[in-house]
């Protein structure tokens, strides 16, 4: 029998963590607000896509732009802590796309939307693509003002990602399950993936998807109501 070594767990009030105060919390969710209001003002639908490192976000947002460009006029904000490149990727499919450059922090903030809001003429687009900083954790403490969240995970972050980072899936709206084509050689099952997220927030709808092929980018698409 394996014995299980002790946990510690922090008890409420006691984790110390300036990025996460109370206050903070609040100053960012009225300039999220700010940031809604201003969208809705000028009826651009935006999307929140958050998901760790290499899950597949700007391949998503590639295959989403690909399909809708047509239907909506699309811009999109690329977040990444220094570099322009997957900005560059979204960009060369036609979306007006604006690059936000975070440094240290891992996460998007309503603040630096604002400012990349002043980059867009509004009058110009339907549809805002947001695509926040690779992490599954803190994203999902920061509202940007976005109508409808959406998270990538792929099976290559194992079968325990969704049980293990449950807070950023509790207010999803969509929850893309990608890299389909390696669950078997990962050993992940997906229909499990898909259960853990059900029971984490039943109201995400859940789609199955490889988003280099863009196999279930229409089933996002749909999920999402574009």
């Amino acid at each position: 029998m394996v014995r299980l070594k002790e946990v510690v767990e922090a008890e409420e009030g006691e984790v110390y963590d300036i990025e996460l105060e109370a206050d903070l919390l609040e100053a960012n969710r009225r300039l999220a607000e700010k940031n809604r209001e201003l969208l809705q003002r000028y009826d651009v639908k935006a999307i929140d896509i958050m998901g760790a490192i290499g899950s597949g976000k700007t391949s998503l947002i590639e295959k989403m732009v690909q399909a809708l460009t047509g239907k909506y006029r699309i811009a999109a904000f690329k977040g990444d802590l220094t570099t322009t490149i997957d900005a560059e990727r979204i960009e060369r499919h036609g979306a007006k796309t604006v690059t936000i450059t975070t440094g240290k922090e891992c996460h998007l903030d309503a603040n630096l939307v604002g400012k990349a809001l002043q980059r867009l003429d509004l009058k110009e687009i339907d549809l805002l693509l947001i695509e926040n900083v690779g992490n599954l954790i803190c994203p999902a403490e920061f509202p940007l003002g976005a109508d409808q969240r959406a998270v990538v995970v792929s099976v290559t972050e194992g079968p325990y990602m969704v049980i293990k980072h449950p807070f950023i899936f509790i207010d999803a709206d969509v929850v893309a399950i990608n890299k389909m084509d390696l669950a078997d050689a990962m050993g992940v099952d997906m229909k499990k993936l898909a259960s853990d997220v059900k029971r984490t927030n039943p109201k995400a709808k859940v789609a199955l998807t490889n988003c280099r092929s863009g196999e279930g980018v229409k089933e996002v698409i749909d999920a999402l109501q574009l």
